[in-house]
C-alpha cells in the first residue's frame, strides 16, 4: 500500500478492469486520493487490530478463532475493494460483501443475544442498501448513462433540483453503514461482538467505509458544484446535525463504556456526513480528514475498552474509579483517544474539526458551527470524567488490588494508536497535500 502511495501520480490515471456486467459497465479499479486515504487507513489499522485481537482472543480464551479470522481478512478485503472502486457498481458489490462478512464476527460468542443483535446488523445494513442505495444507483445509470466516478460528478446539467434532492435521499439514507438517524440502530446492537470486532466495525471497516461511500458520491456522483446550486444537501445537513447532538445526548447516559463510545461514533459518523454535505472544499477536507482522526482516536478507546475487561473484567463506567492506578498505560491511551475525539491539541482531531468549522463559516450556517461547539463540550462531558476518575477517584475494591495491565499485544496495539493521534496532530502535512489533489 506504501507503494502505491510513493508511485501515486494524479495526473496519472490507473485502471483495472476486470469484468463487463453491461456494455460500458463492469468491476473496475482505481486510484484517486480519497480511495487511497482510506486504503491505507484501513491497512494499516487492520495490522494494529490483528496484533490487539491475538492478545485479546487468548487473554480472553474465546473460542472458534479460527472462523473469527477468516471473515476478518474478508472483511478487509472487502474494505480495500470498496477503497480502489472505478465505479458505484463495484463500490456497491464489495460494500455488501462487507456487510455479509462482518455479521459472523457480531454472532461471533453464539449467545441468543448476539444472534439477535447480527440479525438486526444485517437486516438493517441489507434493508437500507437494497431498498434505496441500489435504486438510487439505477436512477443513476439511467439519467447519467454512466456510473464511473468522475471529478465534477456524472449528473447531467439541466437535472431538476427535484430529482437530485430525491436521488441524494436515496444515496445518504440508503448508505446505512453511514449511521445517520433513524437508521443507527444497528450500530449499538453490534456492541456484543469481541471488542476487536467493535473495533473493527467502528474505526477501521463498517462505518468508515458508509462516510467514505457518502463523500464519494457528493464528490464524484453529484459534485460540489451541483449540491451548492441545487440546495439539496440543506435537509441532510439538518439531519446530520440532529445527529450529532442526540447521539451524544444519549452517550451520556450509557453506564456501559462500549455502548457509551457507540453512541459517540454516531455522533463523530455525522460530523463527516455534515461536511460533506456542505459541499465545499474546507467541508470536504474536513470530512476526509475526520475518517483518519477518529479511526485513530475510537479505535484506540475500544483497545482501551477490551484491556479493562480482559484485566478487570470491568464494563461499567462506574465500576472504573480508581483504575488508573492499576492500569496507567491503558488509561493515558484512553486519555489520549478522547482528547482526538473531542478535537484537543495535541491530538490530530483538532485539524479535522479545524476544517468542519471552516466548511460551516465559508457557507454562512452559524448554527451548523454552533452545533459543532456544543456537540465538542458534550464529548468533553462523556469523556474525559472516564479517565479523571480512573485516575483521580479512590478505588472501589477494598483491601489488596490484584488487576494487572492487559497482555502485551494489546498494550503495543493500543500504544501505536494513540501516537497516530498525535503524530496526525503534528505531521498532518502528507494527508492534507493527498487530499488536495481532490480538486
Amino acid at each position: 500500500m506504501l507503494r502505491l502511495y510513493f508511485g501515486y501520480d494524479a495526473n496519472q490515471h490507473t485502471l483495472l478492469f476486470v469484468n463487463e456486467i453491461l456494455p460500458g459497465l463492469g468491476i473496475a479499479f482505481s486510484i484517486e486520493p480519497l480511495g487511497l486515504v482510506f486504503a491505507l487507513l484501513a491497512s494499516f489499522l487492520w495490522i494494529v487490530t490483528t496484533l490487539y485481537s491475538i492478545g485479546y482472543m487468548r487473554g480472553h480464551n474465546e473460542s472458534h478463532q479460527t472462523r473469527f479470522y477468516f471473515f476478518f481478512a474478508i472483511a478487509i478485503f472487502s474494505v480495500i475493494g470498496i477503497a480502489f472502486a472505478d465505479n458505484i457498481l463495484t463500490l456497491f458489490i464489495f460494500y455488501e460483501v462487507l456487510s455479509l462478512s462482518t455479521y459472523p464476527l457480531v454472532a461471533h460468542s453464539g449467545t441468543e443475544a448476539a444472534k439477535r443483535a447480527a440479525r438486526t446488523y444485517l437486516g438493517m445494513l441489507l434493508g437500507s442498501s437494497i431498498g434505496l442505495f441500489l435504486i438510487a444507483i439505477i436512477w443513476t445509470w439511467s439519467i447519467a448513462g454512466t456510473l464511473t466516478f468522475s471529478k465534477g460528478g456524472i449528473i447531467p446539467s439541466g437535472t431538476s433540483n427535484t430529482v437530485i434532492f430525491m436521488l441524494l435521499g436515496l444515496y445518504v439514507f440508503g448508505i446505512g453503514k453511514a449511521a445517520l438517524m433513524p437508521l443507527h440502530r444497528w450500530l449499538p446492537a453490534a456492541m456484543v461482538a469481541p471488542t476487536p470486532v467493535s473495533a473493527l466495525l467502528h474505526a477501521v471497516a463498517v462505518v468508515k467505509a458508509g462516510v467514505f461511500t457518502v463523500i464519494k458520491v457528493v464528490v464524484y456522483i453529484f459534485g460540489l458544484d451541483t449540491l451548492t446550486s441545487s440546495g439539496a444537501s440543506e435537509v441532510f445537513m439538518a439531519i446530520a446535525a440532529i445527529t450529532i447532538v442526540l447521539a451524544s445526548l444519549i452517550a451520556m447516559t450509557k453506564d456501559n463504556l462500549k455502548a457509551r463510545l457507540a453512541y459517540s461514533t454516531i455522533s463523530q459518523l455525522s460530523y463527516i456526513t455534515l461536511g460533506a454535505m456542505l459541499a465545499t472544499r474546507s467541508g470536504i477536507l474536513g470530512s476526509s480528514m475526520h475518517i483518519v482522526t477518529h479511526a485513530f482516536g475510537k479505535i484506540t478507546l475500544f483497545f482501551c475498552a477490551g484491556a479493562i475487561m480482559i484485566a478487570s473484567h470491568k464494563t461499567e463506567i462506574s465500576q472504573m474509579r480508581g483504575l488508573g492506578k492499576q492500569m496507567p498505560l491503558t488509561m493515558l491511551a484512553f486519555l489520549i483517544g478522547s482528547l482526538s475525539i473531542i478535537g484537543l491539541p495535541p491530538t490530530g482531531g483538532a485539524w479535522s474539526k479545524w476544517f468542519l468549522a471552516l466548511g460551516t463559516l465559508e457557507t454562512g450556517h452559524i448554527v451548523l458551527l454552533s452545533v459543532l461547539m456544543l456537540s465538542t463540550l458534550l464529548n468533553i462531558v462523556y469523556l474525559l470524567p472516564i479517565p479523571i476518575r480512573a485516575f483521580f477517584s479512590a478505588s472501589d475494591v477494598d483491601g489488596p488490588t490484584v488487576i494487572k495491565e492487559a497482555p502485551v499485544a494489546c498494550l503495543i496495539a493500543m500504544t501505536v494508536t494513540s501516537l497516530g493521534c498525535v503524530i496526525l496532530f503534528i505531521y498532518p502535512e502528507p494527508l492534507y497535500q493527498l487530499l488536495q489533489q481532490l480538486f
